[in-house]
C-alpha cells in the first residue's frame, strides 16, 4: 500500500508535466513554425541572400534549455508552447507622446509603420527598407548582419529569415539631428497567438550626433490581452568622433514576450550613451552587445529593470574591448517585487590588445519580497596587464533603519517603501541626458511602487 501511496502522489503531483522528448518536439515544432511564417512574408528581393542565410542558420539552431549556460535562468517553455505561429494582422495602434520633447516621430504599428500617425519630418528622415533606392539598398546591405556578425544569437537568426521590411536611420558625416528620433513599435492584443519581426539599423558618420529612443509599447485592453511575441533586432554603427544617445525602453504589456538583441559597433573615438528599460512582461529578454573596434571610444551604459507579479527579466550584456584606450562605464539597477524574477548577467571582455583600457560594472538589486528573485552575474575576462577594471554586484532589502527614520518623520509604512524603492533607481532617472524623457518616465516607474494614485502621484510631484 505504501507503494502504491508513493506512485499515486507522484502521479498527481506531475500531473501535465512534459516529458524531455515532448519538449524536444514542441521545441522542433516551435523553429518549424515560425520558418513556415518567415516564408510566408513577400520577401525583399535585394534582402535574399540575407533571408536564406537566417533561414538556413535557425532551421539548424535548437531551442536553449535550461542547461545552455546563457538561457540557465530564462525558460522558453512557455514561448515554444503558444508557438506565435500567425502573422500579425494590420492595426492602428495609440502610442504616447513624450511631454515636453520636440521629437520626430515615427510610429510602428504590429510591424507595420503608420504613416498617419507618424510625422512628416520623420518619415523624410528615416528610410523604409521597402521604399529604398538603388543607392540606399547598397548602403543597408554593406551594413545589415554585419555588426551582430557571428555572434550566435538564434533570434537573430530568426530576425533574418522574416525580414522584409526595416529602418535605416542614416546621420551622414558632420551633421547633427536637431530633434530627437523617437520610434515607437506599438503592439495590439488580438485572439491568435502572433509573431512580430522588428529590425532598426542606425549609422553615424564621422562627427555626427543623434538622440535615438527606442519604445516597445502595448497594453492589454478590456477586449483582448496583448498575445504577442515581438523579435526586435537593432544595429548600430557610430563612426569615428561621432556620438549617439540610445534610449531602449520596454514598456509592454505585462502579457507580452519580448525578445531583443542590440548590437553596437564603436568606431575611432566614437561615444555611445544608452539607457536601456525593462518593465517587465510575460518574457522579457535582452541581449546587448557593445564592440570597442578602434582606439578611443567610450560606451556609457545604464539600465534598469523592475519586473512585478510574476514577470520575467532577463539582461545579458557583453563588452568587447578589442584595442587599446577605450573606456567603459555599465551601471544596471533592478527592483524586483512578489514573484517576479530578474537575470542580470554582464560580460566585460579585455583582449590581449586591449591595454590602458578602462572598464568598470555595477549591478545593484533590491528585492521587495520573499518571494522576488535575482540572478546576477557579473564577469571580468581580462586577457591584458596595463588596464584598470572593476565589477561587483550586490542584492538587498530595505534598510529598516531609513525605514523607521522615515516613519518617525510622520511618513506612513507605504509611503516609506515606495519613496525608499523610488529613490533606488532616481539617480539613473537624473543622469538621463534629455530630461523630458525622465519626466515622462517617472509617473510610470512609480505606479510600479506607489500601487495607489496617492503614492505616485506624490513621488512624481503631483500633490
Amino acid at each position: 500500500m505504501a507503494k502504491n501511496w508513493r506512485w499515486s502522489w507522484k502521479k498527481k503531483a506531475t500531473a501535465g508535466w512534459k516529458t524531455k522528448a515532448e519538449l524536444s518536439d514542441m521545441a522542433a515544432e516551435f523553429i518549424t513554425k515560425q520558418l513556415e511564417l518567415a516564408k510566408s512574408i513577400s520577401p525583399l528581393t535585394w534582402l535574399g541572400a540575407i533571408n536564406e542565410r537566417g533561414q538556413q542558420a535557425f532551421a539548424e539552431t535548437t531551442v536553449p534549455t535550461r542547461k545552455t549556460e546563457a538561457w540557465k535562468y530564462t525558460s522558453l517553455y512557455n514561448l515554444t508552447e503558444t508557438g506565435f505561429a500567425n502573422a500579425a494582422p494590420t492595426a492602428q495602434a495609440h502610442a504616447d507622446v513624450i511631454p515636453g520633447l520636440q521629437a520626430l516621430r515615427i510610429v510602428v504599428a504590429n510591424g507595420e509603420v503608420d504613416t498617419a500617425a507618424s510625422d512628416a519630418a520623420a518619415l523624410e528622415l528615416v528610410v523604409r527598407f521597402r521604399d529604398a533606392r538603388p543607392e540606399q539598398q547598397e548602403a543597408i546591405r554593406a551594413l545589415l548582419g554585419e555588426v551582430k556578425a557571428d555572434r550566435g544569437h538564434l533570434f537573430a537568426d530568426l530576425n533574418d529569415a522574416s525580414i522584409n521590411d526595416g529602418l535605416f536611420v542614416l546621420v551622414e558625416k558632420n551633421q547633427r539631428l536637431e530633434h530627437p528620433l523617437h520610434i515607437v513599435y506599438a503592439t495590439t492584443s488580438g485572439d491568435e497567438a502572433f509573431t512580430v519581426n522588428t529590425r532598426l539599423l542606425i549609422a553615424l558618420e564621422r562627427g555626427a550626433e543623434a538622440t535615438v529612443i527606442e519604445h516597445y509599447a502595448g497594453e492589454d485592453t478590456e477586449t483582448g490581452k496583448q498575445n504577442n511575441f515581438t523579435n526586435a533586432v537593432t544595429e548600430i554603427r557610430v563612426g569615428d568622433n561621432a556620438k549617439l544617445v540610445h534610449y531602449r525602453l520596454q514598456l509592454m504589456a505585462e502579457s507580452a514576450f519580448h525578445i531583443g538583441g542590440t548590437f553596437i559597433d564603436l568606431q575611432r573615438d566614437a561615444r555611445y550613451e544608452g539607457f536601456h528599460l525593462g518593465m517587465g512582461t510575460a518574457l522579457t529578454r535582452n541581449d546587448v552587445i557593445v564592440n570597442h573596434n578602434v582606439g578611443g571610444s567610450h560606451c556609457q551604459m545604464n539600465g534598469v529593470y523592475v519586473p512585478q507579479n510574476q514577470q520575467i527579466v532577463d539582461f545579458h550584456t557583453c563588452v568587447e574591448h578589442k584595442v587599446a584606450h577605450c573606456t567603459t562605464d555599465e551601471v544596471f539597477r533592478g527592483i524586483m517585487n512578489d514573484k517576479a524574477k530578474a537575470i542580470f548577467n554582464g560580460r566585460i571582455h579585455i583582449h590581449p590588445d586591449a591595454q590602458k583600457t578602462l572598464a568598470e560594472l555595477s549591478n545593484k538589486n533590491l528585492l521587495l519580497t520573499n518571494t522576488a528573485e535575482i540572478n546576477t552575474k557579473p564577469e571580468l575576462e581580462i586577457y591584458a596587464d596595463d588596464v584598470q577594471c572593476a565589477h561587483g554586484a550586490t542584492v538587498a532589502q530595505l534598510e529598516e533603519k531609513a525605514r523607521f527614520y522615515l516613519q518617525s518623520r510622520g511618513i506612513s509604512a507605504a509611503e516609506a517603501e515606495v519613496m525608499l524603492s523610488f529613490g533606488f533607481i532616481n539617480e539613473l532617472l537624473n543622469d538621463l541626458n534629455d530630461e523630458a524623457v525622465g519626466l515622462w518616465l517617472r509617473p510610470q516607474l512609480a505606479k510600479r511602487f506607489g500601487r495607489e494614485d496617492t503614492l505616485s502621484a506624490q513621488l512624481t510631484g503631483e500633490l
